[in-house]
């Protein structure tokens, strides 16, 4: 019962960052199941089970406090949907260990950019309501898609920078679009774990932990999403 609860804690704080920054459940919540023994794809699969709900909870929240464009949630969440699902089921045959060290670069460089731009520059409004094109937000979703599944986290911190750097949507749209489209994400990630770890890859009851946590935290983030300025999100 113990574990359950801190699990539940961990969710709802993973949820709180992830919701009103665009990223970090996944990887906060990945890192704790592994500092407690369970094997990479089991705990990308839990993490994931969980995502469902607490994505659809994030989704629908953005979008009752007008944080979503639903033009770019439209091109990006169907192309990561096949790149997590081609990601989960990439992680359930094959180790990671080889890939771990360059996700985690690939992340340090994109926190370190999304800091300096924040802090440093601001946030450019020069092209902002510029449509963001298909041939940008496909591959995008892709790779992103892709590395959130096998690194059990990364849809947020590939996403929101790229379309934060875009300079053509205002910071609070990007951080609700992105964790709107996350559902679908989700959702195929989970597919892919079913196919190839089977019904017993993800731990239920972790997930529904983290599941509840994440639920409650939803719309507080969305609220901070709405109400704080951009360069105290960032």
């Amino acid at each position: 019962m113990r574990a359950l609860v801190l699990l539940a804690l961990a969710g709802f704080l993973a949820q709180l960052v992830d919701g009103s920054l665009g990223m970090a459940y996944g990887v906060t919540s990945t890192t704790l199941l592994l500092l407690i023994g369970t094997n990479p794809a089991a705990a990308s699969a839990t993490v994931h089970l969980a995502e469902i709900g607490t994505t659809l909870a994030s989704g629908i929240a953005h979008w009752r406090l007008g944080n979503v464009d639903w033009k770019v949630v439209g091109r990006i969440a169907v192309p990561g949907a096949i790149g997590a699902f081609a990601g989960a089921t990439f992680l359930s045959s094959l180790s990671t260990e080889t890939a771990k060290p360059v996700m985690s670069a690939i992340l340090l460089v994109l926190g370190v950019y999304i800091l300096i731009r924040f802090t440093a520059w601001g946030v450019s409004t020069r092209d902002l309501n510029k449509p963001v094109r298909r041939r940008f937000l496909v591959p995008l979703g892709l790779f992103g898609g892709f590395v959130d599944a096998t690194g059990g986290g990364g849809w947020g911190p590939v996403g929101t920078p790229a379309l934060l750097a875009s300079g053509r949507i205002e910071p609070r749209k990007v951080i609700g679009s992105i964790d709107t489209s996350e559902f679908l994400v989700a959702l195929a990630a989970s597919a892919g774990f079913l196919v190839g770890l089977g019904s017993a890859g993800a731990n239920l009851g972790w997930a529904v932990a983290l599941l509840i946590g994440g639920v409650v935290a939803a719309p507080i983030a969305a609220w901070i999403v709405r109400v704080f300025p951009p360069r105290v999100l960032g």
